[in-house]
């Protein structure tokens, strides 16, 4: 069935009706519907908003300022302090050179003292280890050399058998040059066995062990050497225990002693006249610990030319020696500075010892 145009308009406006008629009211009535909007602060409000964190941030300011003002005041006081400090340092070190150099000075003057009274050195030698001088000596009944040694240390120092092995010999120049040291003395006496092994003389000590066991004092034998703390040490000793008292470092012996504190000691009557007289070979200590050898020349063992052990005391009394004991003399007065014998020997050629002083720089 066709339905006309006309009924169908009809239907339509029947169905919109009540939509049109709720919008013409609408429109009478003037209503409207408002979206909200996205609300944007004012600039007072913004800046009310923001108040707290400007504030804060101007506290924050201001702290920082303090702070950087405090920190160059606290620079500013420690560069003063430093300076203040760095001045007091200064003026501290130079009290300290000049008391150093004050406390030093009366040594310096006691060594210019007796170093003068030997004259003026033929030859020396300085290291961290030594301080040597060599002079010559002379008198009216005999010439010699002698030779101041200052020890600073126990590596400047060394007695050694010859070849290193008991009951073996060698020249002092052969121990110098084998070691290498700078100075070299022949050192205590000796006794040969009917092999020709030559032994030391009794008590011999080398870092600080007996070498052949210890002999107690015999014949006014001497036992002579050095303690740990390098000081001349000697005398005669019937106990091994009694000598362990010094703490001996190294020695060896012969016989007499010369001079104890300065005073003459009795030269027993067979040293005083076999020989009369002969070369020598002396050591001494001064009150600063320093030491002094002496070695005088003679021209053979006849006794008729060197020196008196009673010349010798007046010597070192006069160089103002403390304490001083003979070593073995004859032709075993050996004298060697930096590789040449000094002395002349009085078998016209070198002896081979059992025992030797060495000094190193």
């Amino acid at each position: 069935m066709i339905i006309p145009v006309q009924q169908i308009n009809r239907l339509l406006l029947l169905a919109c009706a009540p939509f049109l008629g709720a919008l013409v009211w609408l429109l009478a009535q003037q209503a409207h519907i408002e979206l909200p909007a996205l609300i944007r602060p004012s600039a007072q409000a913004a800046t009310a908003a923001a108040g707290p964190l400007l504030a804060g941030a101007q506290t924050t300011a201001a702290k920082l300022d303090l702070a950087q003002a405090d920190a160059a005041q606290i620079k500013s006081t420690i560069e003063q302090y430093y300076e203040v400090y760095a001045k007091s340092a200064a003026q501290m070190n130079a009290m300290l050179s000049a008391a150093t150099a004050q406390a030093a000075r009366p040594g310096l003057i006691y060594d210019s003292r007796i170093t003068a009274r030997l004259g003026q050195p033929l030859r020396q030698a300085s290291s961290g280890n030594i301080d040597l001088k060599l002079f010559a000596l002379s008198d009216t009944h005999y010439n010699g050399y002698a030779l101041k040694v200052n020890l600073k240390n126990d590596k400047a120092v060394k007695l050694v058998l010859g070849k290193d092995k008991l009951g073996s010999s060698e020249t002092t120049l052969e121990a110098s040059s084998r070691y290498g040291a700078i100075a070299a003395i022949n050192a205590g006496g000796f006794a040969d066995d009917n092999r020709g092994r030559r032994y030391p003389m009794d008590t011999t000590v080398i870092g600080s062990k007996y070498v052949n066991g210890f002999f107690p004092t015999n014949n006014d034998t001497v036992f002579i050497g050095l303690d740990q703390k390098l000081r001349l040490i000697g005398g005669k000793f019937s106990s091994q225990s009694e000598l362990d008292k010094l703490q001996p470092l190294m020695g060896s012996t012969f016989v007499p002693t010369l001079l104890q504190s300065g005073a003459k000691a009795a030269i027993p009557a067979r040293w005083q006249t076999s020989p009369v007289r002969a070369a020598r070979t002396i050591v001494g200590n001064y009150k600063n610990d320093q030491l002094l050898f002496i070695v005088t020349d003679g021209r053979d063992e006849s006794g008729n030319s060197g020196a008196t052990l009673a010349e010798l005391q007046d010597r070192l009394q006069a160089l103002g020696v403390r304490d001083a004991y003979n070593l073995d003399g004859g032709g075993s007065s050996t004298l060697v500075f930096n590789g040449t014998v000094i002395n002349h020997p009085s078998d016209g050629r070198l002896r081979p010892l059992a025992t030797h002083l060495l000094f190193f720089k």
